[in-house]
């Protein structure tokens, strides 16, 4: 199938990468106009994955404190990011009428305490996945968030990678056919293993980003099976069975000790084969023609390579601007947490109760 260039332009141009571009100079433009409040960001949390928070909203020159409890941490903070300032009671920021957005990048059990309190205290957020493990929290905060009119976005970060949204909007042309399965592997190594399982950490990507490309929602859980390898309570290898949609089956398979890493995304259609490879460096969208083999030239695959945790930073930042509800809501995030919570009851059986009186200073509600 050939498509112009004039088509590839338009398509590029509609698509996810260029919100840097034109909100940085719209929103520029509209808040003066305007006269919008300038938006001033907090980052609860600098570990591993919150550094990566933090750079992203200094580059973007909004953010103005960070809250961690290690002192080290703190003094990174100061050396690496001048004019931003620290703290280790997140009441400072609660108590900060002039911070417009908090990003909550903390362990998944302290989500639910955290983000009610920053929707009570008025401000936007960004809570990293999963929203929470429990349907019902999460269920929760989406009406707090509902009801106050602010913004609740989750960090369900492959809806923002260019590639995959390459692979969505193929999709939507009619390029794979109609869709029949879909299956995704997240396999990599994780010393830490400090959530309740792997599906946990991993599976809100899969489920996500599954359900975003393809269009259709997460139905029911089909099948769940995991185990540990460390014969404990903590599995570190699961694999789910989802039924979405309109029949479409998937299968997600995630785990923490796998020594060589693999991202991929499968998704299968009547007339071709779409493979997205995260681990790859180049050419991570491949589409495999069904009844030709070797061929993968018949659709071009062009797009931008840019950090997809910048665009998701952007969005929320967009959103918080405009008011408009984030790619990655609250709504996005209970549904995750509900197929997730169904595949844990499936999996563990009896053996989920002992997990549940496993000590995570978990903040879940007591029902």
């Amino acid at each position: 199938m050939k498509i112009g260039i004039l088509h590839i332009y338009l398509i590029l141009i509609s698509s996810l990468f260029t919100e840097i571009v034109r909100c940085n100079i719209i929103t520029l433009l509209r808040r003066k106009r305007e006269g919008m409040k300038e938006q001033k960001i907090a980052v609860i949390g600098f570990g591993m994955w919150g550094r990566n928070i933090v750079r992203n909203f200094y580059n973007l020159n909004v953010l103005d404190i960070v809250c961690d409890l290690d002192d080290e941490s703190l003094r990174i903070v100061k050396e690496q990011y001048p004019g931003v300032k620290v703290t280790k009671d997140f009441n400072d920021i609660i108590n900060d009428d002039s911070i417009t957005g908090v990003a909550v990048v903390t362990p998944s059990h302290t989500h639910f305490k955290m983000v009610k309190a920053m929707l009570e205290a008025g401000k936007n957020v960004y809570v990293e996945k999963p929203i929470s493990t429990v349907a019902e929290e999460a269920k929760v905060l989406t009406e707090l968030a509902e009801e106050k009119g602010l913004i609740l976005m989750v960090g369900h970060l492959l809806l923002y990678h260019p590639a995959v949204n390459r692979l969505k909007m193929l999709i939507e042309e009619g390029a794979l056919g109609e869709l029949v399965y879909a299956q995704s592997d997240r396999l990599n190594v994780n010393y830490h293993k400090n959530d309740r399982s792997v599906m946990w950490d991993l599976a809100p990507h899969d489920v996500s980003m599954i359900a975003y490309v393809t269009g259709k929602n997460p139905v029911k859980v089909i099948s769940a099976i995991g185990c540990s390898s460390e014969k404990n309570a903590i599995m570190d290898i699961t694999h789910i069975g989802v039924e979405f949609e309109g029949g479409l089956i998937a299968h997600i398979s995630d785990s923490w000790i796998t020594p060589q890493k693999r991202v991929t995304l499968l998704v299968r259609g009547t007339k071709a084969t779409a493979i997205f490879d995260d681990t790859a460096p180049t050419d991570k969208l491949k589409v495999y023609d069904n009844f030709i083999p070797a061929n993968t030239q018949n659709y071009p695959l062009d797009y931008i390579e840019i950090e997809p945790l910048k665009l998701e930073c952007q969005h929320f930042l967009n959103c918080c601007s405009s008011g408009h509800k984030a790619r990655s809501d609250g709504e996005n995030g209970y549904t995750v947490v509900s197929i997730l919570e169904e595949a844990e009851k499936i999996m563990l059986g009896s053996k989920l109760e002992d997990l549940n009186k496993k000590d995570f200073a978990l903040s879940r509600m007591k029902v």
